[in-house]
């Protein structure tokens, strides 16, 4: 089952987070607590969104966090995908595909035209898994960002 995330399933929320980054080599860049998940999904003006994947038992199975973006080029918004996961004692029970199902569904009702997300190049499983759905990598692109020190030289007066 899949269903929009409530403010009870955020501690499961951000354990998921670490449990992502940890399976993404990099558990000691996150600094999102408790509070900011709740406040960025919940509070007065929300800009996050996320789902949950349930087992048939109420057992939390995964998570989608999502925000819009826009398209300069349709001239429309689309959905993209900050997180992705899902437990590995769950893994190949269709909540993936269910969760994506959900967000695709948005997508149609809504008019946007776009479902984006990264992927790292070493999560060939993952890869796998997204082109098995005809979703289509964007090789051609680079990932650039700004952070930290560098942020804060650039945002300097």
């Amino acid at each position: 089952m899949i269903r929009t995330a409530t403010e009870a399933d955020v501690p499961a929320i951000h354990a998921m987070v670490r449990e992502l980054a940890e399976y993404e080599k990099a558990l000691h860049e996150v600094r999102a607590t408790e509070e900011q998940l709740r406040e960025a999904l919940f509070g007065e003006r929300p800009a996050v969104f996320a789902h949950i994947a349930e087992t048939d038992a109420g057992e939390v199975a995964g998570f989608a966090l999502w925000f819009l973006n826009f398209s300069t080029w349709r001239g429309v918004h689309g959905i993209y995908l900050e997180d992705l996961y899902v437990r590995p004692e769950h893994r190949g029970g269709g909540y993936g595909k269910a969760l994506l199902r959900e967000l695709a569904g948005l997508c149609r009702e809504r008019g946007y035209e776009r479902l984006e997300w990264w992927v790292l190049n070493w999560n060939e499983p993952a890869i796998s898994f997204y082109e098995s759905l005809d979703a289509v990598a964007q090789d051609e692109w680079t990932v650039f960002r700004l952070t930290d020190a560098a942020l804060a030289e650039l945002g300097a007066p």
